[in-house]
Order: C-alpha cells, then structure tokens, then sequence
C-alpha cells in the first residue's frame, strides 16, 4: 500500500484562511494583531525563514514589524529591544529568531520576552503551562503536528506514539502534547538501544532528529502515521527531511513529505498563537 499524504500546505492555506478573517474581526474592535521579528547576524536560513514569516503575517491582515540588527549587537541592546517591544501595545508576538551569535545567551533573551507575548512557546512560563496542562502558547511546530493529526481525525486515546528527538523546541513539547491526548509516549535519542524495536511498536512516529533517513521502511510498522519534521539536504542539495521518504510511504498509513508538510504548519501555527495573544489583549482591556 501507499501511505495517503497529509499535505501541510493545503492544511496551512485552510487554516490561514480561518485566521484572516479572525484578525480582520478583532482589527475592526480596534486590536490589529501585530508580530515583532527580530533578526541579529546574516544566518541564510534564518532570513529566509524570516522573510516568510513576515510574508505570512502581511496576508493574514497582522500588523508586522522586522527589526534587522548586525551580528555584532550587543546582548544589553538586544535585551533593551524586547523590553521596548514588551513595552509596545501595538505588538501581541515577539519572534527573536534562533540562532543568535555566540556571544549572545539565547535563553537570557527568550526569558526576557513577557509570557503573554511569548508566540513561540519557548518561555519557560509557556513550558510549565504544557507540562501542567493550563492554557499557554503551545511551540509552533509541534503544536502543527497536533493539528495535522487532527485534520486526518485520529484519535490518539491509547495508541503508543514515538517521538525522535528529544530538543525543548520539539522532541519535549510534542511529547507532552501526545500525552495530554491520552497516547502512550515514547522519546527516543540518541542515547537509546534498540530503537528500531520501539519505533515498529509505534501507531504515531514523530521524527525530530535533524538527520537524514534515520528512519526506514524497515523501522515502521504496517499503517502507521508518520509525522517528519526534519529539515536537511540530500546529495543532490535538495530539501529532505528525517525519513527515507520513498520508503517509507509505501509501508506508513499517513506520512507527511519534506517540503511541503510541517514546515508551513510551523508559521501557520505562529499566526494562530498571535491571533490569541491579540484577543487576550482585546479580553484584557475589555474587562477593564
């Protein structure tokens, strides 16, 4: 059998549809949701997700704000801006894109950002709300992920889900989310034996790895979901993700593709976390 494709970009479309006319609704009660991105340094990656992102707010009706800095700014300075932006009514999301330059302590600046701007879901205040189940701004791609499982309605109630990788931005927080739909959860990295005989037990793979093809057709049980959130380069230098793709999909149930499928959920999920931040603020002056 072939695996059906959950195809990110349609999802992504269907979404950011939905999320336009929300912000065109709270713009007319006087609340235009505004997005800050900040990028330091000349990282190729990173302006082009940059450039997305800003993209993607412009449709949506977002007010976006692109603050460029050289490599050479100073942690001090860094931190002045998001306290300014903390500060700015006009903003309801703060993106410091990641990496930062070495002299710069990334974490420093996520904990600066204020929780209820924190659209990433990078603050440890965002992380204890996941851990604890209470309301907070889920981590974009994950958060993606969940809602590509729903758009194939699966329910995860007892099913085991391996996830591979085990990073704060997705292995941890994708994990979490899993659990809290009732889904046996299994992390695995790069410290784990036998992993192979863990993943053909597993009904959902998450592969988080950032390495190509570290999971084969022969790792994936019979009709299983299959999410890849790799991000990598092929001999070819095209885009490729974690999974050996071809493979694959001719043994999974559901697989998603690389490009194509969680990388648009990722600012999809950006637009949606700063729609509700924008609403909390329309809430918050409301009840004043």
């Amino acid at each position: 059998m072939t695996a059906q494709l959950i195809d990110g970009n349609a999802l992504s479309k269907q979404l950011r549809a939905q999320v336009a006319i929300d912000a065109a609704k709270l713009t007319a009660q006087g609340v235009k949701p505004g997005l800050a991105v900040v990028l330091v340094g000349e990282n190729s990656a990173s302006q082009v997700y940059v450039r997305n992102k800003v993209k993607a707010c412009e449709e949506a009706g977002f007010h976006s704000v692109l603050e460029k800095y050289d490599a050479t700014l100073a942690e001090t300075d860094l931190l002045q801006r998001v306290h300014a932006l903390n500060n700015d009514a006009s903003i309801h999301g703060i993106l410091v894109q990641l990496p930062l330059p070495a002299h710069i302590d990334a974490q420093k600046v996520i904990e600066a950002i204020s929780p209820a701007k924190d659209v990433d879901g990078f603050h440890i205040a965002s992380a204890g709300a996941l851990m604890t189940g209470m309301k907070g701004f889920w981590p974009c791609t994950p958060y993606g992920c969940m809602k590509m499982l729903e758009s194939i309605g699966y329910s995860l109630k007892g099913k085991h889900a391996v996830v591979m990788g085990r990073s704060n931005i997705v292995g941890k927080p994708m994990a979490l989310m899993l659990l809290q739909q009732n889904a046996t959860v299994t992390i695995c990295h790069s410290g784990t034996v036998n992993l192979k005989d863990i993943t053909l037990q597993a009904d959902v793979i998450v592969a988080a790895v950032g390495k190509r093809n570290v999971l084969t057709a022969d790792m994936v049980k019979p009709g299983a979901v299959v999410l890849d959130v790799g991000m990598n380069r092929n001999d070819e230098g095209k885009l490729c993700g974690d999974v050996d793709f071809e493979g694959v999909k001719e043994v999974a149930g559901y697989i998603t593709p690389v490009p194509g499928g969680v990388g648009p959920m990722t600012i999809t999920m950006l637009l949606v976390n700063t729609l509700e931040s924008a609403q909390n603020a329309l809430n918050t002056t409301q009840a004043i």
